[in-house]
């Protein structure tokens, strides 16, 4: 089930739901001064705010590696602005999928690297350490490897729709079963894809069916557009 929780003061959690598991730990920078100014106010008065774009592609690496570090994917990175505070969100993913105590610990490990680089948010931020929604689209293999037996909804590049069953991916494509057919479907001839919510098991002959298409797949060096059930 997906997780929330607010991380503050000495890692206490507390727990609203929320679509994905979340962590939020505020940070504020210390004063500078000692007045009636917050940091806030003393930051944007002597530092210019660069361009938000910017500051996304100048911790984009250095974030990656810091999430891959603890064991975990960087699935996006976006920072708005929230007052005079910068929000810093965080998305990751894994192929075990991510669990509460992940988030926190990611979120810790977060919260020093952008502290050693809080001259590029030029501001007091707040950190949201999240799991993808279930609407996330699947747009890489890794996504769809994660998404193996589940439901998607598929539109291709020639506008055909269609509501499948998750195979095995590959680098280059996946099988999918759609209408009581296995296919395989490229990459590039999907224009999108996401997750359908159910509330049941998958079909037992539905798994099997992408089984063993799948052998035949293994078989045939996974080459071919559409993989014929096999009898």
């Amino acid at each position: 089930m997906p997780r929330s929780s607010v991380l503050s003061g000495p890692w206490c959690f507390a727990a609203p739901a929320k679509p994905a598991a979340s962590v939020r730990r505020k940070i504020t920078r210390r004063r500078v001064h000692r007045t009636t100014s917050t940091a806030a106010d003393i930051w944007s008065a002597n530092v210019p705010s660069p361009p938000r774009d910017e500051i996304v592609a100048r911790l984009t690496p250095t974030v990656s590696q810091a999430v891959a570090e603890v064991g975990f994917d960087l699935e996006d990175l976006d920072i708005q602005q929230a007052g005079r505070r910068r929000l810093v969100k965080v998305i990751i993913d894994a192929d075990e999928g991510v669990a509460l105590d992940d988030i926190a610990e990611v979120s810790r490990a977060l919260s020093k690297v952008l502290d050693e680089h809080d001259h590029v948010l030029a501001g007091p931020y707040t950190l949201e350490v999240t799991s993808p929604g279930v609407d996330r689209p699947l747009t890489k293999q890794r996504h769809w490897r994660r998404a193996r037996n589940r439901l998607a909804r598929i539109r291709t590049v020639g506008g055909e729709e269609l509501l499948g069953r998750v195979g095995p991916a590959s680098e280059s494509g996946v099988l999918v079963l759609a209408g009581g057919r296995v296919r395989r479907l490229i990459y590039g001839d999907i224009e999108r894809a996401v997750v359908e919510v159910e509330f049941q098991q998958p079909p037992a002959e539905e798994l099997v069916k992408l089984d063993r298409a799948a052998d035949v797949a293994a078989d045939d060096g996974g080459d071919g557009n559409d993989t014929e059930e096999p009898r």
